[in-house]
């Protein structure tokens, strides 16, 4: 019998059992769309992870100090292209009868180097300003919007009053407003478009009460300079704050670059896990193939007897329910790729609109992985009822009831 032959009667075979034909395919479509659906949102959650950490620019190290640091002393080297000190907390903007939650950033004129926005409205406050320590502060669009959108006012020019949950300034502290920051999104998990900004002084002194840092933001020229600059922000900390050995070192410098590197690392090994879990769907689909595929050979035992006795081979035997449990298997991994690719968009919808910068991935890799793993299920698990089909006894069939 030729192979046309062998394949016009496998589909005829599975036509007549319909019934169970689909629950067969439908146990691999569930396992084939799970692994697409896995590695889909492994994907997503990947570049939304990786994104929020390199949003405000690669090559960035961030100097974390341990107990005090006193001032934000420039540091040696023309790698570096640009540098802001931090203190930052928790705060209310208050406009008229509005008040509202906020994070409030004080910082200096660098800042916008460092994270790359740009403006919406007025201007980020100048050199003059932030070393005067005059009263004024950069809206967020966020908070422009909620304290100012509903009454049609300009937010520029217009006094806010900023309070510290870290201080009880009585009243809040008054602040022109001199500029709107254009719409960021979320980075490093938290939304951009909710911190106000203004002078270090004023954020350290009035606002927070204290006198020193809490980060220092500084931007590298290159990759291949992050090494040698974090040298020298090491030796000169050291140099300030009188430590003499490394165990004694009261800051921390952190590399954006290596901060991705492990959250990559973290991101793949969770995915990986994933897909293990989905390709055990896959397994159990198999192992309904074979169950399928036995009871086929057991209720057919004496058409199989009748075939051998008019002539087929065993080989034509084996191959017919080899073919039949690879195209079981095979039309599921495909309805499967559909419903998975289906799925993954509208959960890829879903995310966008709840806020997210979630990115719709699906790879190559996963559709081609996802239909040969099912089409060797089907040869693995179909393999066995095959070829105990193949060794049937003609006479013995013939005689089974």
């Amino acid at each position: 019998m030729n192979l046309f032959a062998i394949i016009k009667l496998v589909v005829k075979n599975l036509r007549a059992r319909k019934g169970r034909t689909l629950l067969t395919i439908l146990g691999i479509t569930i396992g084939v769309a799970g692994v697409i659906i896995i590695i889909s949102l492994g994907a997503g959650a990947q570049n939304l992870i990786l994104g929020q950490v390199t949003k405000l620019g690669s090559n960035l190290l961030y100097v974390q100090p341990g107990k005090t640091a006193e001032s934000g002393a420039p540091i040696p080297g023309l790698v570096i292209t640009a540098i802001n000190a931090i203190a930052q907390g928790a705060s209310t903007v208050t406009w008229g009868n509005k008040t509202i939650d906020s994070t409030f950033m004080g910082t200096d004129t660098d800042y916008p180097k460092v994270a790359n926005f740009t403006m919406d409205a007025g201007e980020f406050f100048s050199d003059a300003e932030n070393s005067g320590g005059a009263n004024v502060v950069v809206l967020g669009s966020e908070i422009s919007k909620k304290l100012f959108a509903d009454s049609g006012v300009n937010p520029i020019g217009q006094i806010v009053k900023v309070k510290s949950s870290a201080q009880d300034t009585a009243g809040g502290v008054p602040l022109r407003v001199i500029g709107v920051i254009a719409p960021r999104g979320s980075s490093f998990f938290q939304n951009q478009d909710e911190i106000i900004f203004m002078p270090l002084v004023i954020g350290q002194q009035q606002v927070l009460g204290i006198h020193h840092l809490q980060a220092i933001y500084i931007k590298v020229d290159e990759s291949p300079n992050i090494s040698s600059t974090i040298d020298n922000i090491n030796t000169v900390l050291k140099q300030q704050h009188h430590i003499l050995d490394d165990i004694n070192i009261d800051f921390t410098v952190r590399n954006q670059e290596d901060a991705v590197k492990i959250l990559s690392t973290i991101t793949n090994a969770l995915s990986l896990f994933l897909i293990a879990m989905a390709g055990i769907s896959l397994v159990v689909g198999g192992i309904g193939i074979l169950n399928i595929m036995m009871a086929t050979v057991a209720e057919r035992t004496r058409e199989i007897g009748l075939r051998k006795a008019v002539g087929a081979t065993k080989k034509a035997i084996r191959n017919q329910f080899l073919l039949e449990a690879s195209l079981l298997t095979g039309l599921g991994g495909v309805v499967g790729i559909i419903f998975g690719v289906l799925i993954s968009y509208l959960i890829s919808l879903v995310m966008i609109n709840m806020g997210y910068d979630w990115a719709f991935i699906v790879s190559w890799i996963s559709i081609i992985l996802s239909v040969g793993v099912s089409v060797l299920t089907g040869i693995v698990f179909g393999l066995f009822p095959a070829i105990k089909a193949a060794k049937l006894d003609p006479i013995d069939a013939l005689r089974y009831e």
